[in-house]
Parts: C-alpha cells; structure tokens; sequence
C-alpha cells in the first residue's frame, strides 16, 4: 500500500511540473527571430492576433514545442522501462542501440524510397520502428541464454556494441549520398529538431495515448521485474512475455520519437533516475514525474539551443547530450 503522504508528495510534484511546462511553453512562444510581444500571445491564441503574429506561433512556434513535449515524454518513458527490463541504472534507448536502429532505417528510407509529402510524417514513426525492432530483437538474441534467459548486463553490453556498428552503418549509407540529403542526415545525427508541423504531432501522439496507459497498466510488474527473476516468477509473473511486451513498448516509444527529432540520448537516462529521487522508485509513482520531465527537459534543450547562437542554433541532441554525457560518467562511477 503506498503511503497517502507520498500520493500528495506526487501530486504536488505533477501540478508544479504542468506549472513548469505552461510557463515554459508560454516563455518559449515569445522568443527567437521572428519577435511576438507576451501581451500579444494570449490576443493571438484567441484569434484576435495579426498575421504575423498568428503565423510565427501557429506555424513555427507551438507545434515545434508540442513535438519536443511528446518526444521527450516517449523517450523518459522508454527509459523507464528499460531500466526496469533490464535492472540496470544506464540503460537508455540511445544508449543501447535502440535509436541508432531506428536511425538506420529512416536513413534508408530517406535515401532510397519514393517520399509522398502526404504520408511522409506518419511513415516516418513505423519505419523508425521497424528499424528500432530489429536492432532490438538481434541484441535481445544475443543476449538470451537458454539456460539463464535474459541476462540483463549482458543485454546494455551488447546493446552498446550494437549502438556503436550500427552508428558506423549509418555514416557508410549517408556517405554515398547527394549533398542535400546527407546534409538530412547530419543534422538528424546530432539531434536537430526537424519534425515541427502539426502532423508530425498527428503521427506522434496516438503512440503515446496507446502506450502511456499499457506501461502504467504494467507498473505492479516493472517493479517485480526490477527487483529479480526469481521473485517474479515465484509471484506468478509469466516474466518472457511480460519482458518482451514491455521491450517492444519500449522500442515503439523510443522509434517514434527518434524518428521525428533526431537522435536524441540522455532523456531516458536522467528522468527515470530524478523522477525516482523524488518520488520513490515505485513504477506507479514516478512514471507519471519522469514524463512530464523528459518532456520538459527537451522542450527547454531545444528552446536554449535553437536560440542561443546563430539562425539555426545548437541542435537538442547537443545540448541533452551536454548535461546527459557527466551524468552518465556519475552513474557509472557510482554504481
């Protein structure tokens, strides 16, 4: 039974990071090249804005940041699980191979496939999963011992190499193509935020609405699963299939996301792990802190990076990537 002081602590934290995210969506209308006075946002929001106005937030501004939301939201999620899954405190869909996986096959399909602008947004999350499913069912494969099943050291090991031959691939496919597309692909290497209009939000969102209700469904067994094999299969858990159901929401979320921002890691490190110092490290109380947070996280990357020098600025991968990378260095020499 969890403690009624540790629900309100939970909702507590959850109404000041909505809080966070209003202010900072609300912050992040009103900066960037193209200027909108804060009186004017609320006018605009309501219709009574020019066109200017209307047209820098409707067009560029929110579904930039709405896409950023849902992105890191899908990728603290995917952390979340896969710490679990694997019972490791590193794990992390980029880390493990997981986005250079779907990485591969957006690259190929860009490259190589007949692109119809009308489908294009949501092509782009299934090819990404696709690709995020392969990688993970080979690193899965070698992971899997008949004797011991899953091993989940093993599994982040092997997931690192994966990471790293699949990342070498990539630049091998990109390397033979023409300037503009291998331009792409660069920056979408780097975490270059470039799926912002409203249908890349159209194709990103129902992945979550289905599966933000699976995982929290499937809390009780994240936590058996994260304390042992033995414990859960003595409680009655049918550990092979819960583990690559949860797997495969993993790989969804982490695909769909890569698939419309970049190559974004770190998210699906860092949340998991302060939404857990907060609220605790049962499932149910800080799945729904480490949402909020990998959205949050991401949203104010990019709005810092795509403002802070130059017209195209620094991409959010970069700028995850420079608070993730120390915070990775920590966890290692901690744990």
């Amino acid at each position: 039974m969890i403690q009624s002081e540790l629900v309100a602590r939970q909702r507590r934290i959850l109404i000041a990071l909505v809080l966070l995210l209003i202010a900072t969506i609300f912050a992040g209308m009103g900066i960037g090249t193209a200027s909108v006075s804060y009186g004017r946002i609320f006018p605009t929001l309501l219709g009574h804005g020019s066109f200017k106005d209307e047209f820098v937030l409707f067009s560029i501004r929110l579904p930039r940041m709405l896409v950023t939301l849902l992105s890191g939201m899908a990728l603290a999620l995917s952390g979340s699980i896969l710490q679990a899954v694997t019972r490791n405190d590193l794990a992390d869909p980029g880390i493990i191979g997981i986005n250079s996986g779907a990485g591969v096959a957006v690259a190929v399909f860009f490259l190589h496939f007949p692109i119809d602008a009308g489908s294009f947004a949501y092509l782009l999350p299934l090819v990404g999963f696709a690709g995020g499913f392969l990688a993970a069912a080979l690193i899965y494969i070698l992971s899997y011992s008949r004797s011991e099943g899953l091993q989940p050291i093993k599994l982040v090991l092997t997931g690192i190499g994966c990471s790293m031959a699949l990342s070498g691939l990539m630049i091998f496919i990109i390397s033979s193509s023409d300037r503009q597309k291998y331009e792409f692909i660069a920056k979408w290497l780097a975490g270059n935020i470039w799926g912002t209009d409203w249908p890349f939000i159209s194709a990103l969102a129902p992945w979550l609405v289905i599966l933000i209700p699976y995982v929290l469904y499937k809390s009780g067994v994240l936590n058996l699963l994260a304390l042992s094999d033995h414990v859960a299969v003595g409680i009655g858990v049918r550990l092979q299939r819960e583990r690559l159901g949860l797997l495969l929401a993993a790989v969804a979320l982490a695909s769909a996301a890569v698939s419309v921002t970049g190559a974004i890691a770190f998210i699906g490190l860092m949340t998991p792990h302060i939404a857990k110092s907060m609220v605790g490290p049962r499932h149910q109380m800080y799945i729904p802190v480490s949402l909020l947070l990998g959205g949050w996280l991401l949203m104010v990357a990019d709005v810092i990076g795509h403002n802070i020098v130059g017209p195209e600025g620094v991409p959010a991968g970069i700028m995850v990537a420079l608070i993730g990378a120390p915070y990775f260095a920590y966890l290692l020499l901690k744990k």
